[in-house]
C-alpha cells in the first residue's frame, strides 16, 4: 500500500530538519576552542534558523489543496512517521549528526560533514518528491530541494574561504 503526502506534511519535516541542522552547528560551536570558529559555526546555526523561517513562511502560504489530508489519520500516525523520517533519514536533520561530534574535528571536517548531510537531505526530498501529487504541492517540494541546493553552494563557499 502506498501513501501520498501533501506539501504541508513535507514542510513539517523540512522545518524539523532545519531545527536539527541548527542544533548540529551549535553543538559543533560549543566544542570549539577558537573564538573565530565558534562565531563561524554560530553564524551557520543562525543560517539554519533563517532557512527554518523560510520554510515556515512557505508553509503558511500553502493553498488548502496543498494541505488536504491524503488519508484518514485520526491519530496523526502519518505525521509521526514523517517526523521520524526527518530525524533518521541520515541527513542534516539527524540528531545523530550532532551526537557524533567529539570536539576533535577541524572546522574543515565539520563543514565537509555538513555538506554531506545537506546532500543526503536533498536525496531525501528527491525521494519524497513523487509521493506528493502535483495538486497537493509537488512544486513546493521542488522549492525545498532548491533551497537545500543553495545551502550546499553556501557551505562550499564557506569552505573555500576558510581554506585560503
Amino acid at each position: 500500500m502506498s501513501y501520498n503526502f501533501n506539501a504541508d506534511e513535507v514542510f513539517q519535516v523540512a522545518i524539523k530538519i532545519e531545527e536539527n541542522g541548527a542544533e548540529f552547528y551549535r553543538k559543533a560551536a560549543s566544542l570549539q576552542e577558537d573564538a573565530e570558529n565558534v562565531m563561524f559555526l554560530e553564524k551557520l546555526a543562525n543560517m539554519e534558523d533563517t532557512h527554518k523561517a523560510t520554510f515556515e513562511k512557505m508553509r503558511k502560504e500553502l493553498s488548502d489543496a496543498e494541505k488536504a489530508k491524503t488519508v484518514f489519520d485520526p491519530d496523526n500516525e502519518l505525521t509521526d512517521y514523517l517526523m521520524s523520517m526527518a530525524e533518521y533519514h541520515g541527513g542534516e536533520g539527524s540528531p545523530d549528526a550532532a551526537k557524533a561530534l567529539t570536539g576533535n574535528e577541524t572546522i574543515e571536517e565539520i563543514i565537509n560533514t555538513a555538506i554531506g548531510l545537506e546532500k543526503d537531505s536533498i536525496l531525501f526530498y528527491v525521494g519524497i518528491l513523487y509521493l506528493v501529487p502535483e495538486k497537493m504541492g509537488q512544486d513546493k517540494i521542488n522549492e525545498i530541494i532548491k533551497e537545500e541546493q543553495r545551502h550546499v553552494v553556501q557551505l562550499n563557499g564557506f569552505l573555500k574561504k576558510i581554506q585560503k
